[in-house]
């Protein structure tokens, strides 16, 4: 039918009940889109969600899983920073030493070559003695103090004395030794077999020599009498 008011037309049944139909399902959606719990509520049902891939517990493992991960990298990378700058300094603290020890060799070297040739000390000085009777006498006593032979100054000249009077070449052609054929000769009158049985060594052959004369005439005195200080007369 149409409408009796110009310009609408009348709606049918059929047309009522789909709008009607239409206005029920959206005051539903609406309904259940505004309060959805209270539709739960209602109806005592529950929705269905959809599983995640993970949950909050997961993702808190994991990251403290990848926070260690990078820590322990991260450490790895000191420690090998650490030995690597470590055989560097060991590395250059060996060089240094070898480079040390090569300076002062050739410091050595240098230095050796730079200092002269070691000098030889020089031999003492020889003594020497004055020629006449107290220079014989001292060079006699050294000789003696080195082969241990006794005598002293005192006792040399008061036998010299009176034996010679000081005179190396005296000789005695008068007594029972001249008679013998071994006359006394020398300042302390020797004869010739005992010059030769107490001859000092390192001092002449010659029996009128001073120094030889005396000492073979103390070495005799020594074993004779003990020391020539002993020795007051002829001997």
């Amino acid at each position: 039918m149409r409408s009796p008011i110009s310009g609408y037309s009348r709606l049918t049944k059929a047309h009522k009940f789909s709008m009607a139909g239409i206005a029920a399902v959206g005051a539903a959606s609406l309904a259940f889109a505004v309060v959805p719990g209270a539709a739960a509520d209602e109806d005592k049902q529950s929705v269905a969600v959809k599983p995640v891939a993970w949950s909050a517990s997961e993702f808190g493992t994991e990251h403290q899983q990848n926070e260690l991960t990078k820590q322990s990298d991260n450490a790895a990378k000191v420690a090998k920073s650490q030995a690597e700058a470590k055989k560097k300094a060991d590395a250059e603290a060996a060089k240094a030493k070898a480079d040390k020890e090569r300076a002062d060799k050739e410091a050595a070297s240098r230095s050796a070559a730079r200092k002269p040739a070691p000098v030889a000390p020089a031999a003492p000085a020889k003594k020497t003695y004055a020629n006449n009777l107290d220079g014989w006498i001292n060079e006699a006593l050294d000789v003696m103090r080195a082969k241990g032979i006794p005598g002293s100054f005192e006792g040399i000249k008061r036998n010299i004395l009176r034996e010679s009077s000081g005179n190396p070449r005296a000789i005695n052609n008068w007594d029972i030794n001249a008679i013998n054929g071994v006359p006394s000769k020398g300042l302390l009158q020797v004869i010739d077999p005992t010059f030769k049985a107490y001859h000092v060594e390192g001092t002449s052959w010659d029996i009128y020599d001073p120094v030889a004369n005396i000492t073979a005439a103390c070495n005799y005195a020594a074993d004779k009498y003990g020391s020539m200080d002993n020795v007051n007369s002829a001997y």
